[in-house]
């Protein structure tokens, strides 16, 4: 699959959610969001330093998170679980710089995914260009829909901290603040498990 630019992206994602929720109702045994919550995305903590600034966090992972249980299969309940285990993929490639993972849990076209792994192998906590609390949370998971397609779509709250990150050692810091936000995605069946289609983030 050709990769897709990113007007063209943020505009097929947009219709695609739109699609989505026009193609179930709340008739369907699977609408709406499931009654089996997987278990919250892992998160380190991080320090500050006596400037004030913030330090890598402590502990990383020496291995990527492989997909739970929770997370196999195509039913909605497995789609919220993959959400979060994608969230623990991204964490452990802005440890590591190791985006593989990540991207063998991504649709091949997926622009945002690659956008995200390109950033990880240069910044990232194991090369000393990304410090702070720079993992993401996921505080919840909402609207998930099926729609005629097989593909599913809806959105995840999402928390960062305060972190700073640098393209080079000798460039200068980009210090980024604390947010949450709303990361709107699509997800498309592969190999009878979920994998990220595209995502998007909005404000809240």
């Amino acid at each position: 699959m050709t990769t897709r630019n990113r007007q063209a992206t943020a505009l097929t994602l947009a219709c695609l959610c739109a699609a989505l929720l026009a193609g179930c109702n709340n008739d369907s045994p699977e609408a709406g969001q499931p009654n089996t919550a997987p278990p919250e995305s892992g998160s380190t903590s991080s320090a500050t330093s006596p400037t004030g600034s913030p330090t890598p966090s402590s502990s990383k992972p020496s291995v990527a998170p492989e997909r739970p249980a929770a997370a196999q299969g195509l039913s909605l309940a497995a789609a919220e679980a993959f959400v979060h285990h994608y969230s623990d993929l991204m964490n452990y490639a802005s440890d590591t710089g190791d985006a593989a993972p990540m991207l063998r849990a991504s649709e091949a076209g997926c622009e945002a995914c690659q956008t995200y792994a390109e950033f990880v192998k240069t910044s990232n906590a194991a090369n000393g260009l990304l410090a702070g609390d720079y993992r993401e949370h996921l505080k919840e998971v909402s609207e998930l829909v099926r729609g005629q397609s097989g593909r599913l779509g809806g959105s995840a709250v999402v928390t960062v901290g305060e972190y700073v990150s640098r393209q080079t050692p000798s460039a200068t810091p980009f210090k980024s603040a604390a947010e949450t936000y709303t990361r709107e995605l699509a997800l498309a069946p592969q190999n009878g498990n979920w994998v990220m289609y595209e995502m998007k983030q909005a404000e809240r």
